[in-house]
């Protein structure tokens, strides 16, 4: 019997694996990525992606409870990519404030390793899937004062990582873009509908790859208002015919493999 449950639930599971983008005739691509597990993303961005039938990829750290673990799992099933931000998110503490058990100050390459080698295994009990992205926390590539992107490189933990960046963080050149370095446009302050549009409409003029970074969306913290969100979300459902919105996992699947 327990074998026949076990058998049931891999089927359950690989209905809604990844599957595989065809951006053929697209001019750009856009990546929606969203940090740190907030309810804002379960209440609010998760249904705004479901009423257009877009995706995201959404960043995951420990902090997922019973309560909330549900509601993630329904969100692989629709469709969006559920990705690794560590267990504890560790962030450079230098007020003094934060928790030192969570200062990167206080890391070993070894010790950030482990930890997203541990989330890995978490996300698996939740997808199911095999390979999970990752996004430095607090975009910082380093701990202890030492870089660990190389490390995380020959570890083979992850294969393609997410880093911070601005509104000039659209890629056109796949052949230089570092699968374990890759830009996006961290969206914070006053941002408009409009704003997020024109990083999109920056995108398709360049014909390459643009991927944004938000936190919260009508709550939360680092804010980007719901109407800014449905705004940007309705501009990509009306010009599919030119922009492909994908996971993160399916869009570097796919640049990756662009021959230059």
């Amino acid at each position: 019997m327990k074998k026949l449950i076990l058998f049931l639930l891999l089927i359950d599971f690989s209905v809604y694996a990844q599957q595989k983008i065809s951006p053929a005739h697209k001019k750009a691509v856009i990546v929606l990525t969203y940090d740190d597990a907030l309810m804002s993303q379960l209440n609010i961005a998760i249904p705004q992606l479901d009423s257009v039938h877009l995706n995201g990829t959404f960043f995951l750290t420990g902090n997922v409870t019973t309560e909330t673990l549900p509601g993630w799992r329904n969100a692989y099933k629709h469709g969006n990519e559920l990705a690794n931000h560590t267990l504890y998110h560790p962030c450079l503490i230098t007020d003094g404030k934060g928790n030192p058990a969570n200062n990167s100050a206080n890391y070993t390459v070894y010790a950030i390793l482990r930890e997203i080698g541990m989330m890995n295994n978490f996300l698996h009990a939740i997808d199911n899937e095999k390979t999970h992205t990752y996004a430095y926390p607090c975009t910082e590539s380093m701990v202890g004062g030492v870089n660990y992107i190389d490390s995380l490189r020959k570890s083979g933990i992850v294969k393609y990582a997410r880093m911070g960046g601005d509104q000039s963080a659209v890629i056109t050149d796949y052949s230089k873009l570092d699968p374990l370095f890759v830009p996006s446009w961290a969206v914070v302050g006053k941002i408009t509908g409009d704003d997020l549009i024109a990083f999109v409409k920056k995108v398709q003029n360049n014909g390459g790859m643009g991927v944004f970074m938000f936190h919260g969306v009508g709550g939360d913290y680092l804010t980007t208002t719901a109407q800014a969100h449905r705004e940007l979300l309705k501009y990509l459902n009306q010009h599919r015919d030119e922009v492909l919105v994908a996971t993160f996992k399916q869009a570097m699947d796919y640049v990756t493999g662009v021959k230059q």
